[in-house]
């Protein structure tokens, strides 16, 4: 994959979208260095439990499709999810 980065953002996109009840409330960034790619992932604080599911299930199986996803293409990648009221002091 020439831009992996960006390709993961849009598998995560495209998987969280579907799980969760506001789709239009997700919000994905992606930043790369010389670690790996680190993409963020922030939903509407109703859907976190949708996405991080029982036990963190769900959460796990997110990380687990990016991870993989990276190591095919070469490269290390990490997941973190936040709630979008997470940026409020």
């Amino acid at each position: 994959m020439p831009d992996t980065g960006a390709a993961l953002g849009q598998l995560v996109t495209l998987v969280v979208r579907t799980l969760v009840d506001h789709p239009d409330a997700v919000h994905v960034e992606v930043r790369e260095d010389a670690q790996g790619v680190f993409v963020t992932l922030r939903v509407a604080p109703e859907d976190m439990g949708k996405v991080i599911g029982r036990q963190g299930r769900i959460a796990r199986a997110l990380r687990q499709v990016v991870r993989a996803a990276a190591v095919r293409s070469g490269t290390r990648a990490m997941l973190d999810i936040h709630s979008s009221e997470t940026t409020e002091g």
